[in-house]
């Protein structure tokens, strides 16, 4: 027994040596990638070496964040979810989360109601909307931002999964350093590399970013005006059409199937109410919703609320492409402004699967000639409905939701 402990210690003992040494090799590589590959193009931008080498000082690669592809490794689906829009509803709508952000959001709006009115009126975006976002992103900017930009997207331009779109984000990080737009020279983000109280990429920082107090500087670190307008301004530039709602909570009958949720299954909510959708307040759609296109979101399937949304939930979705954000961020708005509660139908996806169970699910549905947007985990509405698809193909009661009980084959 001992010899045979001696052994596996010895075996993990040289299994991890190996591990250490390949990551110390793939640090050493990437140093030679930032000088050669990100160096020259840092340079064509005008940031000096002083600035990137003070970005880079003491940085090392953070083996740690999600969706990380280290070079002659095979992309694997992660077990677990590590953003929290993408795992269940259940727990996204969390009764403390949802409170917080609404008592929080109501002082918020009072404290800075001057400036809510006038981005309101310029940009057409609810103030409503622009709070809910605020609050989703920084917590009205008590947030803790604890991140290295650098060391974030440095990683992530070298060995993520989507290794281009962070390359220009890097780019971009150093050119704020490189203009001193950062409040004292640091760049803090999230460990997906956004910056500031909207939570902004660093490309968008530049394309989106607003001055709100008029100072001539946009801060989206230190300055709730800015913050405000630049949120304003995003969704504006996305698409935002004033007069329309986000969505409402609907009860959808038994004769409506789940498998018609989708953007690309968009009809006017006159003919969704014609087919038995009704609110769930009793009251009626607004005579002005009615001739505009609704689309059926059901974001737990038949185990959860469900909702008719306007184009403007998917303006929310430009921001974050989760629906359980752009959901989060519509209730929170209507709780701070109209006071409405809970969602009338509760979420009951209490059963845990993991994201490489949902990928499983994916690659079967995808065998069978189902389209459910990629096999990488995430229950989005192409996943959702195509179980629902599955289901009523093999005359079962459609669901649209994973759970363990379903076996696909």
């Amino acid at each position: 027994m001992k010899l045979f402990i001696v052994l596996i210690t010895f075996i993990f003992f040289l299994a991890t040596n190996a591990q250490a040494q390949n990551k110390a090799a793939i640090e050493k590589e990437y140093k030679r990638w930032l000088i050669q590959h990100i160096w020259p193009q840092a340079q064509s931008k005008g940031i000096s070496r002083d600035t990137f080498d003070t970005a880079f000082l003491g940085v090392t690669l953070n083996w740690e964040l999600p969706n990380l592809a280290p070079s002659g490794t095979k992309k694997l689906v992660p077990k677990d979810h590590k953003q929290a829009e993408f795992s269940g509803p259940k727990k996204y709508f969390r009764h403390n989360s949802v409170n917080n952000a609404t008592s929080v959001g109501r002082q918020i709006a009072k404290k800075y109601a001057k400036t809510l009115n006038a981005v309101e009126i310029k940009t057409g975006v609810p103030k409503r909307i622009i709070l809910a976002i605020w609050g989703r992103e920084s917590a009205y900017g008590r947030a803790n931002i604890s991140y290295d930009a650098f060391e974030v997207l440095g990683t992530k331009a070298f060995m993520s999964t989507r290794k281009n779109y962070f390359e220009g984000e890097l780019i971009a990080a150093l050119q704020i350093a490189q203009a001193k737009l950062a409040p004292n020279g640091q760049l803090k983000s999230s460990w997906a590399g956004a910056l500031g109280q909207p939570q902004f990429m660093p490309t968008n920082f530049f394309k989106y970013g607003t001055d709100g107090n008029s100072d001539g500087q946009v801060d989206i670190w230190t300055s709730e005006a800015d913050t405000i307008a630049s949120i304003g301004t995003y969704l504006q530039q996305h698409g935002w059409i004033i007069g329309r709602d986000w969505g409402f909570e609907v009860t959808v009958p038994p004769s409506v199937s789940c498998t018609l949720e989708g953007p690309d299954q968009g009809r006017q909510i006159s003919k969704w109410q014609g087919m038995g959708i009704r609110r769930v307040s009793g009251r009626p759609f607004p005579d002005h919703e009615l001739n505009g296109e609704g689309f059926l979101m059901m974001p737990a399937g038949r185990h959860g609320p469900s909702f008719i949304v306007t184009p403007n939930f998917y303006v929310l979705k430009k921001y974050n492409k989760s629906d359980l954000y752009a959901l989060f961020v519509g209730h929170i708005g209507d709780r701070i402004q109209y006071g409405v509660s809970d969602f009338t139908v509760h979420w009951d996806t209490s059963t845990k699967l993991h994201r490489s169970n949902i990928a499983e699910m994916q690659y079967s549905l995808e065998s069978l000639g189902h389209d459910v947007g990629g096999v990488d985990g995430l229950i989005g509405f192409k996943t959702r409905r195509s179980i629902g698809r599955w289901q009523e193909a093999t005359e079962q009661k459609s669901t649209c939701f994973p759970t363990p009980n379903i076996k696909i084959k």
